[in-house]
């Protein structure tokens, strides 16, 4: 791999492991599909129960219409609740739902299931390598994720 293409391969691997991920994730769920969005907020309230929906766009670098549109479709769905911030009456806070719970307990095991298979047909030192390189790809997100917040 050549220096001048590295930062584009790095983001084709990526952005192709990750869509791989979920397109066979799809596959034995019940219920109406969540978008990559709707995750992703569902992982934030969990991580931060009760954080606000300005908030939650923030986090994800959303404008505040869209996250309300994610938290009316969720909320409908059974994901959410919407609890009236008793500091501030017009401003909602966000829990789980107990199915949201269950259902995001069970995406994550089944994504770590379906990870470790294939990473476990890898040979050791491919494994090796990719563990080694986590702390970096953390970093790396750790970055964008800090840029995303100035701009």
């Amino acid at each position: 791999m050549e220096a001048d293409t590295f930062p584009e391969d790095l983001a084709d691997v990526l952005v192709g492991v990750q869509r791989l991920i979920r397109r066979r994730l799809r596959g034995g769920i019940t219920g109406p599909r969540l978008r990559g969005a709707e995750v992703e907020l569902l992982r934030l309230v969990e991580s931060r129960p009760g954080i606000g929906v300005s908030e939650a766009a923030g986090h994800l670098h959303l404008a505040s219409n869209s996250v309300s549109t994610l938290v009316n479709r969720l909320a409908r769905d059974g994901h959410l609740l919407r609890e009236t911030d008793p500091a501030d009456r017009r401003a909602a806070r966000l829990l789980l739902t107990g199915a949201a719970e269950q259902r995001l307990a069970d995406w994550r095991r089944r994504r770590t299931e379906l990870v470790g298979r294939h990473v476990s047909r890898l040979d050791e030192a491919d494994r090796e390598a990719l563990r080694a390189a986590l702390p970096a790809l953390r970093r790396l997100a750790r970055t964008l994720h800090e840029q995303a917040g100035e701009s």
